[in-house]
């Protein structure tokens, strides 16, 4: 099994679209050694754009730029590149409809010694109410080099979030990019699980497991939160004992909430593992956060089981 950091396959993608098309430039918000837009400030110090901590002016002068041909993509942790600068995104860039990359690094609760302050548990759906955004969810490194390089021509703002810490590939890695679909990695026959991000490897975790009971699990990477392609998502759905939705993301605003909207009039049941109407908080270790949070393959595990009976 592969194990790759998105981070740094984002900022090595990052250079690499940065050969190819000359208009990408990139702009920053002090954490370049974090979000890894150091790479590209290395290699185009004249197409880098060092804005410090000032979120909101870095995203209105990515409109500026887009407004000139360039692509811009702006770095930040997701936590302030969807919160911070929300104003600036809805006013500047999709209501134009202007052509700005922003990337939440650190995203969900990844970032697990800083707290609730930098710990982004409410972007996508922030950023999925904004019309014209497009809402991305890489579930591992190769989908995190698929998108960011898609992006270099995709049209329309696109707000992707990427998370802090190692990720075993579960996408092939030259899988193409399709701006809506979903794909479907562990085929099952009783339960389909529906997850993103760092849940999709954890799914397979619990359907590893749940295979030696003899349940079947169904597992989904529903990386395009918006665009989406609802009619597929229902498809994937159908026949199956139950749903299972699993997103490293508060369960008012992200994927619970697109899967019952696909859903909508279906009898099939769903559980929704995801974080509940609160913060984050700091803790000693990741793994101890996902814990506390109900994020683990145990909880992924018993929320199928009990449906397949």
């Amino acid at each position: 099994m592969t194990i790759q950091n998105p981070r740094e396959v984002y900022g090595r993608t990052l250079v690499e679209i940065g050969r190819e098309y000359p208009a990408v430039v990139v702009l920053e918000a002090d954490l370049g050694k974090s979000t890894m837009s150091c790479y590209f400030e290395e290699a185009f110090p004249e197409r880098f754009f060092e804005m410090g901590i000032a979120e909101a002016n870095m995203t209105s002068f990515a409109a500026g730029l887009s407004l000139t041909g360039k692509i811009p993509f702006t770095n930040s942790f997701a936590v302030f590149a969807a919160g911070r600068a929300y104003d600036q995104i809805r006013q500047g860039v999709c209501i134009p409809g202007l052509n700005v990359r922003i990337v939440g690094s650190s995203c969900g609760l990844s970032d697990f010694g800083d707290g609730s302050t930098h710990q982004s548990v409410e972007d996508v759906a922030i950023m999925r109410a904004i019309p014209n955004m497009t809402v991305l969810v890489p579930a591992d490194g190769n989908e995190t080099r698929t998108m960011t390089r898609a992006l270099a021509t995709y049209r329309g703002p696109v707000y992707m979030r990427i998370t802090r810490n190692d990720l075993p590939d579960v996408m092939p890695r030259d899988e193409p990019f399709v701006a809506g679909k979903p794909h479907l990695i562990r085929p099952g026959s009783d339960v389909a699980v529906f997850a993103n991000g760092q849940m999709v490897s954890l799914a397979l975790e619990a359907a590893r497991a749940l295979s030696e009971e003899g349940i079947s699990l169904r597992v989904i990477n529903v990386s395009s939160i918006k665009p989406a392609d609802k009619i597929a998502l229902a498809a994937l759905a159908d026949g199956m004992k139950g749903v299972v939705t699993a997103e490293e993301h508060s369960l008012i605003g992200g994927l619970a909430a697109l899967v019952r909207e696909a859903l909508q009039g279906s009898p099939t049941a769903m559980r929704s593992i995801g974080i509940e109407d609160r913060f984050g908080q700091s803790a000693h270790n990741y793994e101890d956060l996902l814990q506390a949070y109900g994020l683990t393959p145990a909880h992924i595990a018993e929320a199928a089981r009990g449906l397949a009976k």
